[in-house]
């Protein structure tokens, strides 16, 4: 935990709520599943029943999971525990998938040793008549069972807490509420499509949660970081809703690094007491001063140092021209046109070594399409350049297929087959099935393991089809289909032994001298992070095992489709022409069942290649607006030192 170590640290100066930050969300959840345990456990000693205040969504998945794991390996008890959940969807089956009574025992309930009578989540099932009654009665029960012990909560990339949207009151009381866009569209990962996101929900007010006597919040990821910040630094404000928990008495914040890095702590740092000047934070800082000040680099004089709080920068390094000069080059020396190392050159700045060449590179992509959407560009530059490129699909990328283009593509199968003259009775009978159980098919229900294979088929073909557009030839595709994504469901199960080994088994195969991961971990699926601890693992064992070709390995991550570095963290930059840019965006729409409305899209109504020139678009900006040449678009990579 990265926390203040004296009493007199001014590193915390800005944080108006205490704030605990953990390497990992599950060292978090872990320190946050003690803090529950400690609280059980003393309520036993005295014979008093517990209660909690439970969350749902991706945030407290980690946090249940070790409290089942406390459960069954540790002993820990839960019969004298009593639960009300935050919020509900309205109106809901309470059996549906996607509800928060099927959530809460999927997650948790059902793997413990809870009294079912002492389960209370809000009834979405209900007449809209008697909603009033219910709720009345939820706070009611909420009372005589003493009140709240300690509330756990998630936070809204829009700062509600349970769905208490902006502008709820801080008397509110649980009620029924209309849901915000932004909410819909932020959960829409659970549904097919944001048409069946409820559009209301019934949620405990604000002021129920502010009667709890113990307030813990959970936000991991740099998706929450923004609204981190304003509900930690800025000032109180209904608005913000989060933000109205630092009139709590007893409330905390548990982070991972990424959700705090829009903190003063890690966003200035040089605010928050005395630093080591490292390059990397110089970097930092002149940077971040630079875009907010709108200057290019070498434009920044002594006393934009001063005013923006770097004097003290100058008095250990010495006048502006000379350190703007150094981040100058550090963001000149990023940009490259050779992704693979420059060939028959000693550039020693360079972000890649020279040699060898060609090099053998291996391209993780989470899912059949995050290649070409999220290096596109620089995955055609790394084949065109002569090197020996592999591109590793990890997942079947199935459930984001919709079930029309599953009809669609028997369909053509069974004309063809009348096409060529062959006997199509069997297929003709197999569509008619699968468009049977289609046409029946609940919201909740998951696909048979036919209909999940047709899918994975379509994107395989998808993915073939976009490395025989950049050139790969068949031997340097490769699919993977990790065990772990294959459930059916938006829900996966988490990484195991089986993923890491057949990703270990390839990396033998090939023995890359360059491997490229997917480092996107505001995924709002998990998928892309998961991809990514396998990567992790399985180079982790290999290295372990004294394998020599690992040592001279290089690890670049790049972002998926939903974020991309900061530019002050990006190692290489990868800049496109306008050509290219375009034909990156021909590559993308390849994957034909990933254009428009796709399944389980998460909060950005874009389209993907939309989402990813726009973002690069963005970079070439950045790197533009701080004095750099202004190229059409860039790509961005970080190196991963393991």
């Amino acid at each position: 935990m990265l926390n203040p170590s004296s009493e007199n640290s001014l590193i915390d100066a800005f944080e108006r709520i205490p704030v605990h930050i953990f390497p990992t969300l599950e060292k978090g959840s872990q320190a946050a599943a003690k803090e529950i345990a400690k609280l059980i456990r003393q309520k036993q000693q005295s014979s008093q029943p517990c209660v909690l205040g439970l969350a749902t969504g991706s945030t407290p998945k980690s946090l249940y999971a070790e409290l089942v794991r406390m459960h069954r390996e540790e002993g820990l008890s839960f019969q004298n525990v009593i639960t009300f959940n935050l919020d509900e969807y309205y109106p809901i089956d309470r059996d549906a998938w996607q509800s928060y009574n099927t959530y809460m025992h999927r997650n948790l309930f059902q793997h413990i040793d809870i009294d079912p009578a002492n389960i209370h989540i809000p009834n979405g099932e209900l007449p809209k008549e008697s909603v009033k009654e219910h709720c009345a009665a939820y706070e009611k029960q909420i009372d005589d069972a003493g009140g709240i012990d300690l509330q756990i909560l998630g936070i809204g990339n829009n700062g509600h807490i349970g769905f208490n949207e902006p502008g709820s009151s801080i008397h509110s009381r649980t009620r029924l509420i209309n849901l915000e866009n932004s909410t819909r569209l932020a959960n829409a990962y659970e549904f097919a499509n944001i048409s069946e996101v409820p559009r209301l929900a019934l949620t405990m007010g604000i002021s129920t949660i502010l009667k709890a006597k113990k307030i813990i919040l959970l936000a991991w990821g740099p998706a929450k970081a923004p609204v981190v910040q304003k509900a930690v630094e800025q000032n109180v404000t209904e608005s913000v809703p989060a933000s109205l928990l630092q009139t709590h008495g007893d409330c905390s914040f548990y982070l991972d690094e990424a959700a705090a890095s829009e903190l003063t702590r890690y966003k200035s740092p040089w605010l928050t007491g005395e630093i080591t000047w490292t390059p990397k934070m110089i970097k930092k800082a002149v940077v971040n001063m630079a875009l907010k000040l709108g200057k290019p680099v070498l434009s920044l004089t002594n006393n934009d140092y001063n005013e923006f709080g770097l004097g003290d920068l100058l008095v250990e390094e010495g006048d502006a021209y000379e350190i703007n000069l150094r981040v100058y080059y550090m963001l000149r020396d990023s940009i490259t046109g050779w992704p693979g190392g420059k060939p028959n050159a000693t550039i020693p700045a360079h972000p890649e070594r020279s040699e060898p060449y060609p090099k053998r590179v291996v391209i993780f992509s989470p899912h059949p399409d995050d290649d070409i959407i999220s290096m596109g560009g620089t995955f055609q530059r790394l084949h065109d350049q002569g090197h020996d490129v592999h591109v590793a699909y990890q997942t079947s990328g199935n459930i984001a297929v919709t079930d029309e283009f599953v009809t669609r593509f028997l369909d053509f199968a069974v004309g063809f087959e009348e096409i060529a003259g062959i006997n199509s009775d069997k297929s003709e009978k197999i569509f008619e099935d699968v468009r049977s159980y289609l046409a029946q098919k609940k919201s909740n229900q998951v696909d048979t393991p036919f209909i999940r294979g047709v899918k994975g088929l379509i994107r395989r073909c998808e993915a073939k089809a976009t490395c025989r557009y950049v050139g790969i030839k068949e031997e340097g595709i490769h699919f993977l289909n990790l065990p772990f994504y294959e459930t059916g469901t938006i829900e996966k199960a988490p990484m195991g032994e089986a993923d890491i080994q057949l990703t270990i088994d390839l990396l033998r195969e090939v023995k890359p001298h360059q491997v490229y991961a997917a480092g996107d971990l505001a995924d709002p699926h998990g998928t892309h992070k998961v991809c990514l601890d396998i990567v992790f693992e399985a180079l982790r064992r290999i290295k372990a095992d004294g394998d020599d070709w690992v040592d001279d390995c290089w690890l670049w991550l790049y972002k998926g489709a939903w974020q991309e570095w900061n530019i002050d963290e990006i190692e290489m930059a990868v800049p496109m022409s306008p050509d290219q840019v375009m034909q990156k965006r021909y590559g993308i729409f390849i994957h034909q069942s990933q254009k428009d409305m796709v399944p389980f899209q998460g909060s950005d109504a874009r389209e993907f290649w939309q989402r990813a020139e726009e973002r690069n678009a963005a970079t070439a900006a950045l790197y533009a607006q701080l004095g750099l040449t202004h190229y059409a678009a860039m790509e961005a990579f970080v190196r991963w030192h393991y």
